[in-house]
């Protein structure tokens, strides 16, 4: 039995613990060691108590390695303090030398390798702690939940789900917690997070939180915004984290134009209702949710009725109106941020230079890029981006070279924009140097760069190293790099291997394609001629759901019109709602195509009825439709609306269309006169087109008139003396046809010699 006077110095030193009096516990400790008493287990570790709860970690040191006898609650006591304080490497010493352990050691141990990020370690103490007999307690698993979630390890998170069911602490709220917040980590919220959380007996805030987010990251909309009334509905108490949770949810396509407006007014509401207005991580929440939907003027009244904001609430502002096309505000706003005191970041930067290439300000975006003294890398990919955007390749180049000169390291962004550009240009020797680079900074394997590189190869019609780059590579690429790869093949006119290689992305089963691969594969079909795997990849784009893609609809029109099957075409344009100028073209070329010029005429008049603009392109499919159906007057009539009704002036295009269409219908003379009226009179093409209606109704005269031109216009164009020479012996003057063949040879003009190709038309 322990005596009078240890109890009474044992009672000092609890209530020194308890009011944290490091000092008095001190005198304690002194009269400890003068009563010769040190040797009492019970007195050290009330002694260790006190140093752990003061935070004195010497002291606590000390006592715990000069104590003659620790039991277990000393060992625990001491390793307990050295997780709490994060002393990783005395916490393992201590846990290696405990004598025995309990489920607490375990636990400590588990906990703060978890804290200071081991996960993958503290997964290896639960298994010895498994395999030793000792069951796990809600904190053990608690805590390895943790680890499972932060290292998205989902078989070992349900195994502890088992665990926790055969030990019964599956319906507790804490481990529960911890169980919904690894499903959602690893993106298994529907699979099995929503049965632990019906097997919840007490779901709380945290519990309807985990859920939300989870189904969110699954892109389970619906389900999210259904479980959050039902949290509201229930009387669960909704704080402001929850409420940014729900504003971040990001709707897919189909469901967008539903909640996007309408759910964030309906938290906007609610905010007010329970009296968040002043929490700044909810109002950024808000003020972000109205910028990605384009309602930039409800977020201004937001951002003035704030009472704190912060940087990130001005980053939020202007990033907003660089995606509404605002640079003027962007800033108009970093302006006022600076006025305000507070000191633009990287992001504020980024953000301005996005808004002012978005907004086609290339040149204030260049300015401001100059005005900033140190760039970093990511505001240098904004830049290179920008001006890839709009296609300043050139410029793309130049910037990256004075990068270089600055001796900034790029990353996998900017060697992206580089490759792109390179593409574009179809620089080969740059794309082999950044190929280098890559291989060199070991990012030659990411999927971005190997798409990148496949583009360059096959610009510049190297489609074998494409193709090797691709194959090396095909176990760790994404669907961009099957594009990128289908796309090339397609472009070097190997359209049969194009869809031969999306057959191959189908048999994956892992990557599914995407709008970009469904419009490759439809453009090699209209190459083939292939109408039968035309139709198979139709029926595989309305499977998919992307029929109603805009991206989609055109090469699919496209495919159809190039097929021969131009009703198909024309019922399948008659189902798209939204019709751009793009699919209008595709269809009114697709009659032009086919002989079918009235059609095509009658579409022109019936696009411009719907209030579509037609732009060039769309003149030169009607123009054509007119030339090759003989609507001449029509034609004509089209012609002169372009400047008077569109305020399109004809291009050169435009006007060999009517010369041929006027010289099919055999009105020679009136051709002869629009082309000597038009700008492009100089031009050889317009008069070979005029030649050979010559030569189509026999008008000599006018053919020697028109070669004489042409032969003034290039000497050494043979087209002039072939389509001549056509001409005579059409009318039957051979001795004409054979002077001209003389002095072709006199003059050294030769003909160039014809060539044919052909396509292997199997899949």
């Amino acid at each position: 039995m322990r005596s009078g006077s240890n109890r009474y110095l044992a009672n000092l030193l609890r209530l020194c613990k308890d009011q944290k009096c490091k000092l008095y516990g001190k005198i304690v400790h002194g009269s400890i060691y003068r009563t010769g008493f040190f040797g009492d287990t019970y007195l050290c570790n009330r002694l260790l108590d006190l140093y752990c709860e003061c935070g004195d970690k010497g002291y606590a040191r000390k006592v715990f390695y000069e104590m003659p006898e620790r039991d277990l609650y000393s060992w625990n006591a001491f390793l307990t303090f050295s997780c709490k304080v994060g002393d990783l490497r005395e916490a393992s010493e201590v846990f290696d030398a405990m004598p025995e352990r309990d489920v607490v050691s375990w636990n400590n141990m588990i906990s703060v390798l978890v804290r200071k990020r081991f996960e993958e370690e503290a997964l290896v103490v639960y298994e010895r702690m498994v395999s030793q007999g000792f069951s796990p307690s809600r904190f053990t698993l608690a805590s390895v939940l943790s680890a499972c979630s932060k290292l998205l390890d989902g078989v070992t998170g349900m195994r502890c789900h088992g665990i926790a069911v055969k030990v019964g602490l599956d319906d507790n709220t804490f481990v529960g917690n911890a169980l919904l917040s690894m499903y959602a980590k690893c993106g298994l919220m529907v699979d099995n997070g929503v049965k632990v959380f019906e097997c919840l007996s007490e779901a709380n805030e945290v519990s309807f939180t985990a859920v939300i987010n989870g189904l969110a990251r699954e892109n389970k909309v619906l389900e999210a915004v259904h479980m959050f009334r039902s949290m509201c509905e229930k009387g669960v108490r909704v704080d402001p984290v929850c409420l940014s949770n729900i504003l971040s949810i990001s709707a897919p396509r189909e469901e967008c134009e539903i909640y996007r407006n309408v759910l964030g007014k309906q938290i906007h509401s609610l905010m007010l209702r329970l009296g968040f207005e002043g929490d700044l991580h909810l109002n950024n929440s808000l003020l972000e949710t109205y910028a990605k939907n384009g309602d930039m003027n409800s977020a201004e009244v937001i951002f003035a009725e704030m009472r704190e904001v912060n940087v990130v609430s001005w980053n939020i502002m202007i990033a907003g109106f660089g995606q509404d096309y605002q640079s003027d505000k962007s800033i108009e706003y970093l302006k006022r941020m600076r006025e305000s005191g507070f000191e633009p970041n990287e992001v504020t930067c980024t953000s301005v230079l996005g808004a002012c290439f978005c907004s086609g300000d290339v040149e204030t975006g260049s300015r401001l890029f100059s005005s900033m003294l140190n760039p970093s890398v990511t505001a240098w990919n904004a830049l290179l981006s920008g001006y890839s955007k709009f296609e300043h390749y050139e410029e793309v180049i130049n910037h990256f070279r004075v990068m270089q000169n600055q001796n900034l390291k790029p990353d996998r962004t900017t060697l992206s924009v580089i490759l792109s550009s390179f593409a574009k240009l179809r620089y080969l020797e740059g794309g082999k140097q950044i190929h280098g680079v890559a291989i060199r900074t070991n990012v030659s394997r990411n999927s971005h760069i190997v798409s990148g590189l496949i583009a360059v190869y096959s610009e510049c019609e190297k489609i074998q190293i494409s193709e090797h780059i691709f194959d090396d590579c095909i176990t760790e690429l994404d669907i961009a790099c099957w594009n990128s790869m289908i796309a090339g093949l397609s472009r070097n006119s190997l359209d049969t291997k194009a869809l031969i290689l999306f057959r191959r992305l189908l048999q994956t089963g892992v990557l599914f394609p995407n709008e970009t691969s469904y419009a490759t594969v439809l453009s090699s079909c209209s190459r083939l001629c292939s109408l039968l795997h035309g139709r198979q990849f139709h029926g595989q784009v309305v499977k998919s759901g992307y029929i109603s893609d805009s991206f989609v609809e055109t090469p699919l029109t496209d495919m159809y019109c190039k097929c021969g099957e131009i009703d198909s075409a024309r019922q399948l344009f008659d189902t798209v709602l939204v019709k751009n100028i793009v699919l209008w073209n595709e269809m009114i070329h697709g009659y032009a195509h086919n002989g079918r010029g009235d059609e095509a005429v009658g579409l022109f008049k019936e696009m411009i009825s719907w209030g579509e603009e037609p732009d060039r392109i769309t003149f030169v499919s009607v123009l054509t439709a007119c030339s090759h159906s003989g609507i001449v007057d029509t034609g004509l009539e089209i012609l002169s609306s372009m400047q008077r009704d569109h305020g399109i002036e004809p291009e050169l295009d435009h006007y060999i269309c009517i010369v041929d269409c006027l010289g099919r219908a055999g009105r020679l003379e009136d051709a002869e006169a629009l082309a000597e009226a038009t700008p492009y009179r100089n031009s050889s093409v317009l008069w070979e087109i005029l030649l050979s209606s010559c030569r189509v109704h026999g008008d000599v005269s006018l053919a020697r008139r028109i070669a004489e031109k042409l032969i003034t216009i290039d000497p050494q164009n043979s087209a002039a003396y072939v389509l001549l020479s056509n001409t005579y012996t059409s009318v039957r003057q051979w001795d004409e046809a054979a002077a001209l063949q003389g002095l072709m040879n006199k003059n050294r003009v030769y003909k160039t010699p014809g060539h044919s190709w052909t396509i292997e038309n199997s899949y």
